[in-house]
């Protein structure tokens, strides 16, 4: 097997259970979905940077006592790690590149999943997985997440793309019920750095445990790592100290080496084609793999 193909099969074994997105996709001729070929959120999450970006964005969910303990206390994460992985690469995946009946039900799916998940946190909070305030949380460590790791991976945008992108995908907290909504990349990073609910938790530390050395493969471990180390290099200080947490020294310098790899490896995200062919777009087949690749 050549070098690309290991390199592309190793990734993606990751993300090969469960549904495939987009499956039904091409029975909706010219549906755009929520943003389109024009938009920044195609760019941005076609790029295999995104797989520091979603790790980074757990490592922040963390840090809110009630989203961990939602977390810790209705997840199967450390029994069925890959399972819920993959679900939720599916979601993020079909409301950013799906027509728009495929976004609908995706979102009504999520909500369907959060209705049972409630409790009481180590602080002695109630929560809801359908609280907005959680659900900002969630969604806005995620948007702010992706959106940093193109930067620092990939290459800068400049800052009206950014904009747009925050834009673009509080169109998604909108769908989901949420309220609480920056919609510049700066108010957005504001909003993560000075909220007044982060804390340390017992569920805060089960979390990162895990995520320090989560089951799988020893080459995929070793990805897997280096892409961990870049994306707490990539904290804003003070959320990073609240873990105590610090960066390695050439974190940053490894996983752009590796992204730069799977790059070459896995060209753009599959989803992005589909989502291209079902729109009728024009582009280079060449930058793109194909569903049927994987």
């Amino acid at each position: 097997m050549k070098l690309q193909e290991k390199m592309t099969a190793s990734v993606v074994r990751l993300f090969s259970q469960g549904e495939q997105p987009l499956a039904e996709t091409h029975l909706y001729p010219e549906d755009t979905g929520l943003f389109g070929p024009e938009s920044v959120s195609w760019k941005v999450m076609g790029d295999v940077s995104s797989f520091a970006g979603g790790i980074r964005a757990l490592l922040l969910q963390a840090l809110h006592p009630e989203v961990a303990a939602g977390v810790a206390d209705h997840s199967a994460y450390e029994a069925d790690p890959l399972g819920r992985l993959n679900r939720t690469s599916l979601f993020v995946t079909t409301v950013n590149y799906g027509a728009m009946p495929e976004v609908f039900s995706a979102v009504k799916r999520v909500r369907q999943a959060h209705q049972p998940v409630s409790g009481t946190s180590q602080r002695g909070i109630a929560y809801s997985a359908g609280q907005p305030r959680l659900g900002a949380w969630v969604h806005n460590t995620l948007t702010d997440s992706f959106l940093d790791s193109y930067q620092h991976f990939c290459r800068p945008l400049e800052s009206r793309e950014a904009d747009q992108f925050v834009c673009e995908q509080s169109k998604i907290g909108e769908l989901l019920g949420i309220t609480d909504l920056p919609q510049t990349a700066t108010d957005l990073r504001s909003w993560i750095i000075e909220h007044p609910d982060l804390e340390g938790s017992a569920a805060l530390d089960q979390a990162w445990k895990f995520l320090r050395t989560p089951p799988l493969q020893p080459a995929q471990l070793l990805g897997y790592r280096i892409l961990r180390n870049a994306a707490v290099a990539t904290l804003p200080v003070s959320l990073a100290e609240l873990a105590n947490a610090s960066p390695r020294t050439g974190s940053t310098f490894a996983a752009r080496r590796l992204i730069s790899s799977l790059r070459w490896a896995m060209k753009q995200s599959p989803a992005w084609k589909a989502a291209l062919d079902r729109c009728g777009a024009t582009y280079d087949e060449g930058k793109f793999r194909s569903f049927d690749d994987n």
